[in-house]
């Protein structure tokens, strides 16, 4: 996640950083910033200047974790990426287990 924020475009990652503050401190939210994908999963919708970014998190003991950013080039979430999400969710949940 942290690498591909530092990939982005200086204004881009602080739009996404900006939209992140925003769900951090004012949680719950909805529509048209936070969407629920199923499973505990959620979104986060930024809006690029010139394309939409996602940030797939979950809320997990009253905190935020991020979990996944990506461009997005389709009307749906692809469905690696959300693959991808929901791995990274059952890891640090059973890592925080521990």
């Amino acid at each position: 996640m942290r690498d591909w924020l530092k990939d982005l475009p200086a204004d881009e990652r602080r739009t996404i950083g900006e939209d992140i503050k925003t769900v951090q401190y004012r949680w719950p939210l909805g529509m048209p910033l936070v969407k629920s994908l199923g499973d505990g999963l959620w979104e986060i919708r930024s809006t690029l200047p010139t394309r939409i970014a996602r940030t797939l998190f979950i809320v997990h003991q009253g905190e935020i974790i991020l979990l996944h950013g990506f461009i997005k080039k389709t009307q749906r979430t692809p469905s690696e990426d959300r693959a991808l999400a929901l791995k990274r969710k059952d890891a640090y949940i059973k890592n925080s287990k521990g």
